[in-house]
């Protein structure tokens, strides 16, 4: 992994990250009378009979607002809005670079649920959709669940179900690898936040019945008095009290907490070909060269990129929105996230281009247990996981779209990466939109 300074990280991040560019011509006094007074009148009065035409005629088809309020920015905590700036232009520039999604950071100075869903509902016309980014805890799933119910454009909040949905594709991997059945193993969720909690619904849909949430505090059991209603949703029935005692024959560990809470004695406690994503970053719950101290046959993924299978949520939200945004999703539904899910696991089969293994000084990166999700540079995601999330869309009847082809589309976003004539990577608009 490469040594980042502080100097030339402060040096990167000099005047942002992001801006702003043309894109019709603006160069003489008849350009200047299309792109304002006179001409902008007509695409107003458009919209203003047919309000879907906002996105015919504006930005709005392509334009996604990253929300935060800075209260739990990954790593770094309640930092404020201020501070997470430079966070939220990063997550911009990742829309764009790998889906050609432009994406506008906004950093919000109030904290409340109300203000929050306020602030939220009086730009949506502004834009496609909205992804809400490293805000705290309870707060976040009321905020997201409110402004899903209000808005008709997608709302995603990536700390909840990015994870999810990324880990979900591995553990879809690790099940076909292992041979054992998502209805009977066990899943140890160490870290009952945002990405954890979500993590465990993801799983529950698709078919663990057997999941044993942590917190700070420890197993969050049906006898304990201080939960809020969305562990609540989690509490069973066990003896068991700490992480420790959890893990005890567990088929799967999932951290999402802290360096170092998972030792070598509880991963050696664990059932036969252990799952074990540590996804504490920058230091996950346990190394993986310490697991293979004690264990052979683990299965291990981390947030970071100088270990095999890297989590990185860069595999979703630019995907995920692309195809909602190509379809003119009104939601993202659940149906749309497992379809990501399953979209990286298959992918994560084929033969990993050249290009790929390259960046990665790597020419054996093949289908196995240190390959279960493909890796972020593989440009081949974009294509498979829009895909997936767009006919997802369409079927689920969340799209604004009258006719959706598959093929089409996949061709359009092929197009996107490698480069076509004009009148192929038009087709899929001239035929769906």
């Amino acid at each position: 992994m490469p040594d980042i300074s502080k100097e030339k990280a402060l040096e990167y991040h000099k005047e942002g990250k992001i801006g702003i560019k043309v894109t019709k011509p603006c160069n003489t006094q008849y350009d200047l009378s299309l792109a304002y007074t006179p001409g902008v009148a007509y695409p107003c009065l458009e919209i203003h009979r047919d309000p879907h035409l906002s996105f015919e005629y504006t930005n709005r088809s392509n334009l996604i607002a990253v929300i935060s309020d800075g209260t739990a920015v990954l790593g770094l905590g309640n930092i404020g809005p201020l501070a997470a700036k430079p966070v939220m232009e990063g997550k911009s520039v990742l829309f764009k670079k790998f889906a050609n999604v432009d994406a506008v950071d906004i950093e919000l100075d109030v904290h409340s649920i109300e203000e929050i869903v306020s602030v939220c509902k009086a730009i949506a016309p502004t834009f496609g959709g909205i992804n809400l980014e490293d805000i705290a805890a309870p707060q976040c799933f009321e905020i997201e669940r409110r402004l899903q119910e209000a808005l008709d454009i997608p709302v995603f909040h990536d700390d909840q179900h990015g994870t999810a949905i990324i880990t979900t594709a591995g553990l879809i991997n690790v099940l076909e690898l292992t041979g054992k059945k998502a209805e009977e193993i066990k899943i140890v969720v160490n870290g009952a936040g945002a990405a954890g909690l979500s993590c465990a619904k993801m799983y529950q849909r698709l078919g663990v019945k057997h999941i044993v949430v942590c917190d700070s505090k420890g197993v969050i059991s049906t006898e304990r008095n201080d939960l809020n209603s969305y562990k609540t949703e989690f509490a069973i029935h066990t003896e068991a009290k700490t992480l420790e005692d959890a893990i005890e024959g567990a088929d799967m560990f999932l951290g999402l907490s802290v360096a170092g809470a998972l030792t070598k004695e509880m991963v050696a406690k664990m059932a036969p070909e252990p799952i074990i994503f540590a996804l504490a970053n920058p230091t996950p719950e346990i190394l993986p060269e310490e697991v293979k101290e004690v264990r052979n046959d683990a299965i291990i993924a981390t947030g970071r990129s100088d270990y095999p299978n890297q989590t990185n949520n860069v595999l979703g939200f630019p995907f995920i929105f692309r195809g909602a945004l190509d379809v003119r999703a009104k939601k993202i539904t659940e149906g749309m996230k497992m379809a990501a899910a399953r979209a990286l696991a298959d992918l994560a089969k084929e033969p990993v281009p050249n290009d790929v293994k390259v960046a990665y000084h790597n020419q054996n990166i093949v289908y196995g247990k240190e390959h279960i999700i493909p890796l972020p540079f593989n440009k081949e995601v974009l294509i498979w996981v829009a895909s997936a999330v767009a006919k997802a869309a369409f079927e689920e009847g969340v799209a604004r779209i009258d006719i959706y082809d598959d093929e089409a589309y996949k061709t359009h976003l092929r197009c996107i990466i490698y480069g076509c004539p004009d009148e192929e990577a038009d087709q899929w608009k001239t035929k769906n939109i």
